[in-house]
């Protein structure tokens, strides 16, 4: 239950593939990867050491909390299960949106009428007058702590031109990002018998709102109520309200899809900031999808620590090079290595730097040269690349010719 691949040093796109954990080193902003169960493959050493903690009993048909600085899949319920998301799919319009926003296809305050085709969808309203434009920074607002399907229908026609352009990208999108389980229909999440996704594939989504626009997350999810149209409407995760630590993100309910919840949370510990991300569907009442919600995100913080095997720029082993400007090279991780345990095992943790030798210039930087290897009580666990941290450029012609000489002779 491990992270997959593509979000390079925070954002790329996501792929299932590579090893579980050493993909992560590589991409520790990398969506969470199929679980065990659901790929019908034998449990690795890290998804087998996770599975020792027994997972909660959940009153919710699927369900999946990843830890999101290690990128582990703690556990999870029928995550490959297909449902319907409901206003959960505002998080694919939420992300494509920022996505033309970065691209400078759109901008923030862009003044915006929406249509008559936005104006007569039905469900949540953020109450838009066609008569008066809206900016897209309000349409963000309305769609995402209102939930209003008139500002998703309308940011989707401002983005992509039409509704029908727009779901194109978002399918679009799913498919770069290897979401099987995933097809939309509409920006909105209004029932439709084509409309579905599943919790893993929703918490891909969510991670890379998060890891891909961390400002963009910050500003928008965390409100916890809008006016627009002098009409005030909270916003609809109830844990914003009780649980300090939450930031985000989004709920959803229609009769099919029953009452789900995406909920993000960042805690402060000892060796750094935790956050977990969950993702409950169909649970039965408004009240559940809460609670159920912060069962998980208790229990995957009560239950499991974060080991910090490499901080980014620090060597994790300094190594010997042959031809090159400098006899040293710093091996390390350009991004953050974590590794999520049982709590109380980290200190049977062992790592061991594995490198060839001899090393010879050039090496660049990001180069991948050798591997962490991480053991637990003697037993192989996890494998995580090691990389150059600062270029060796290639010594001149003597150097080089010096360092022959001493290698043949070594």
């Amino acid at each position: 239950m491990t992270v997959s691949s593509l979000l390079a040093a925070c954002g790329a796109a996501c792929a299932l593939a590579l090893t579980p954990v050493a993909q992560a080193a590589a991409a520790p902003a990398a969506a969470p990867a199929v679980s065990a169960s659901a790929a019908a493959a034998p449990l690795t050493p890290m998804q087998a050491l996770l599975a020792t903690v027994p997972p909660p009993k959940l009153d919710a048909r699927a369900w999946i909390v990843v830890d999101l600085t290690s990128g582990q899949i703690l556990a999870e319920h029928n995550a490959h299960q297909q449902e319907a998301p409901a206003s959960l799919t505002k998080l694919m319009t939420a992300y494509l949106t920022f996505k033309a926003l970065k691209e400078g296809t759109i901008k923030l305050d862009q003044m915006v009428t929406e249509s008559t085709e936005a104006w007569k969808t039905g469900g949540s309203r953020m109450f838009i007058d066609p008569r008066v434009p809206v900016s897209v920074n309000d349409l963000l607002l309305g769609m995402i702590v209102q939930s209003g399907n008139d500002a998703a229908m309308t940011l989707a026609q401002t983005v992509a031109g039409s509704t029908s352009a727009f779901v194109a990208m978002m399918n679009r999108q799913a498919q770069q990002w290897g979401l099987k389980g995933t097809h939309f229909m509409d920006p909105t999440g209004l029932p439709d018998p084509g409309h579905h996704t599943t919790a893993y594939d929703l918490s891909v989504i969510a991670t890379h709102i998060i890891r891909d626009f961390p400002q963009d997350y910050a500003r928008y999810f965390k409100v916890k109520e809008f006016t627009y149209n002098h009409i005030t409407q909270p916003n609809r995760v109830s844990l914003l309200f009780t649980d300090p630590s939450v930031d985000g993100m989004k709920t959803g309910y229609t009769a099919e899809a029953g009452y789900c919840m995406i909920t993000s949370a960042l805690r402060q510990f000892p060796n750094g900031p935790r956050r977990l991300l969950t993702v409950v569907m169909g649970t039965p009442s408004e009240r559940a999808r809460g609670e159920e919600s912060q069962v998980l995100l208790n229990w995957g913080y009560q239950n499991f620590d974060d080991i910090v095997l490499a901080t980014p720029g620090k060597p994790v082993l300094t190594a010997t090079v042959w031809k090159g400007t400098s006899d040293k090279a710093e091996l390390g991780s350009t991004v953050p290595v974590v590794i999520t345990v049982p709590r109380g095992m980290g200190k049977d943790i062992q790592t061991k730097a594995v490198r060839p030798d001899p090393l010879v210039a050039p090496l660049a930087a990001g180069q991948r040269i050798g591997q962490l290897d991480v053991s637990l009580n003697g037993k192989p666990l996890a494998t995580y690349p090691l990389q150059v941290i600062k270029a060796v450029p290639e010594a001149g012609i003597f150097g080089r010719a010096w360092d022959s000489l001493r290698l043949m002779i070594k």
